[in-house]
């Protein structure tokens, strides 16, 4: 928690090539931590982002969430924290999850918790410089000093969940949660890392909502809320909000086997066709589902989420000026005035 009695405001990106600079620039601007999502069909390769940030960055902490334990064999993926932990010493946390669109994009649908927890286990084995068994073989990391991080490597690992069983698996294993939402049972502070995701835009004074600046740095994250309304509820689910019918329509015109394509096209980067349609419906939700508003409305609803137990805010700017609302969203936290007087030490990162 912060002394201001804020969260601890990191930052979350949709990895392209830019995000090596925009890491830099968060850096500056105080941002605790920054985070890369992991979702190879939509984005740029997280490890290779955060290597490159490494390089360019002395203070903030790096880290890939959520990873996708099928997409990579866990010797892989803890050979590759253990190598991101040797370029940024002392500044790596990860997070592991079921999958959004690092599965479903790929025509598969999110993993059972059990074989997360497997996976999970596993790797934080092989961090600590252990003998693991995978597949029925045992397996461990060999690399002589000088190769990556001395085990047991300094990481910090986090679980992406919602919903009761991830948050169980959280509580066995990791170092605290990441969500999309405040939980209801979340720890208060001094107990584990309660990391929240945040989306939306610092409006500039007098700035409507619903300009075209305000939609396209926030418009994204909206749609991705129908996507995952609509994977997990169906039509049941999305008919009932504003352009919720008629972007499922639009959507199911897309034969079956290609549909996951559509459901997720632009994925928190920026509004496929389908949903800007949408948009043109569903805008006033803007202020309501995702954290957009004035600058003085950015920093109430962090001292609120403060009370209400998360240790940090991780926000994803959007849009096509990126740097302008990383800076924003700094000042509305009241972290920019303070950058470079030690508030984005590594401490807990």
């Amino acid at each position: 928690m912060d002394s201001a009695g804020t969260p601890v405001i990191s930052c979350v990106f949709a990895p392209s090539l830019d995000t090596p600079a925009h890491i830099e620039l968060a850096e500056r601007l105080g941002y605790r931590r920054a985070w890369c999502y992991d979702s190879p069909a939509v984005y740029a390769d997280p490890w290779m982002v955060l290597a490159l940030a490494a390089w360019r960055t002395h203070t903030i902490g790096l880290g890939p969430a959520s990873l996708v334990p099928s997409l990579r064999h866990p010797v892989v993926t803890a050979a590759a924290l253990a190598t991101l932990a040797g370029l940024a010493p002392g500044r790596v946390s990860t997070a592991f999850g079921t999958g959004l669109t690092g599965r479903m994009l790929l025509g598969e649908r999110p993993m059972r918790w059990a074989e997360v927890e497997e996976y999970v286990r596993t790797v934080l084995a092989l961090l600590r410089g252990e003998e693991a068994s995978w597949n029925g073989s045992p397996v461990r990391l060999s690399q002589p000093p000088g190769f990556t991080a001395d085990r047991p490597a300094d990481v910090a690992v986090l679980v992406a969940a919602d919903g009761p069983r991830g948050r169980a698996v959280a509580a066995w294993l990791g170092d605290g949660v990441i969500s999309t939402r405040v939980p209801r049972d979340v720890a208060g502070p001094g107990g584990r890392r309660q990391v929240l995701l945040a989306f939306g835009t610092v409006l500039d004074d007098g700035e409507d909502p619903a300009s075209a600046r305000a939609v396209a740095a926030a418009g994204p994250a909206l749609a991705a809320a129908y996507h995952a309304i609509y994977e997990s509820k169906g039509a049941d689910g999305v008919d009932k909000l504003p352009g919720g019918r008629e972007w499922r329509e639009a959507v199911e015109a897309v034969e079956a086997p290609r549909r996951h394509l559509a459901v997720h096209d632009g994925h928190l980067v920026a509004l496929g066709s389908r949903d800007e349609v949408l948009l043109a419906r569903a805008v006033s939700l803007l202020g309501s589902w995702t954290m957009t508003g004035t600058r003085a409305d950015i920093g109430a609803r962090l001292r609120a989420l403060a009370v209400a137990g998360i240790t940090e805010v991780a926000y994803q700017p959007m849009g096509k000026d990126i740097p302008r609302e990383l800076a924003a969203f700094a000042d509305a936290a009241g972290i920019a005035a303070d950058a470079g007087h030690g508030r984005c030490g590594t401490e807990g990162a």
